[in-house]
């Protein structure tokens, strides 16, 4: 899937995104691997050196053997064939912004840790992947799933409510030296099956662009899942993680313990 100039503006903030952009295109070739978005280096959802792993059918599109070994998150993340429809990457994208989001706004900052590929510092072990809906043209998700203690877990979707609820009127971020902001935060509906969730959308601005997005956060034990949604062939269209992605990752997460 090319880029266009206007989504890659909006790249800078949902960083995570634009690693899983090429997972969905539809001018893949025929060897099954999703071509570069244009002026950058292969897709996938960045990760930190071996926490992302590596997806033997990341690229060729075939299913992946179940994982045996890694680590208990490497197993619990969402590998190649898991999700028929989409492509699902754990390569990292060097020039997409990478690290964690400063907010303007202290009590705006786990919403803006949720935006980043490295979580809060609270995180003992993060990996990240990058999906791409093959059925919905430009549909991007991204899904990082973190291991915390239970109570650093919990105290993290309280944070996450409260954030909610005092940033309704949006706060900025800067990552590597860019700057954006969020702008419309409003809690959302959204069923899961974990201990508890939470579920919001916004509006991602960058210079003179603008990309509707929807995040949701499931907390399983002391297992943290965050996916992030956004359109990019159609930045202005309103986003939506689909079910079977949260259903699929949370099953994982269960299966690995």
């Amino acid at each position: 899937m090319r880029i266009t100039a206007r989504a890659t503006t909006v790249a800078l903030l949902p960083a995570l995104l634009f690693a899983a952009v090429g997972c969905g295109s539809t001018d893949t070739p025929a060897t099954g691997k999703a071509p570069a978005p244009s002026g950058s280096a292969a897709s996938g959802a960045p990760g930190t050196g071996t926490s992302a792993g590596t997806s033997a059918g990341a690229a060729s599109g075939a299913p992946a053997a179940p994982k045996t070994g890694g680590t208990k998150l490497e197993r619990a993340s969402l590998e190649q064939g898991d999700l028929p429809g989409y492509q699902i990457s754990s390569q990292a994208n060097p020039n997409a912004p990478h690290g964690q989001p400063q907010a303007d706004k202290k009590a705006c900052q786990p919403l803006a840790d949720a935006m980043g590929d490295k979580p809060d510092p609270a995180a003992r072990e993060s990996v990240n992947r990058g999906i791409g809906s093959q059925r919905q043209v430009g549909l991007a998700v991204a899904a990082t799933v973190s291991s915390y203690s239970e109570s650093d877990a919990k105290r993290l979707v309280s944070r996450l409510r409260q954030a909610i609820a005092a940033c309704g009127g949006g706060f900025s971020a800067t990552i590597e030296k860019q700057n954006g902001s969020y702008k419309d935060v409003k809690a959302a509906s959204y069923k899961t099956g974990g201990d508890e969730s939470v579920s919001w959308t916004t509006t991602a601005v960058a210079g003179d662009a603008s990309a509707q997005v929807h995040l949701v956060v499931i907390r399983q034990g002391g297992t943290v899942v965050r996916l992030t949604a956004l359109n990019v062939a159609a930045a202005g269209q309103k986003a939506q993680v689909p079910q079977e992605v949260a259903d699929k990752q949370l099953e994982k997460v269960k299966r690995a313990g």
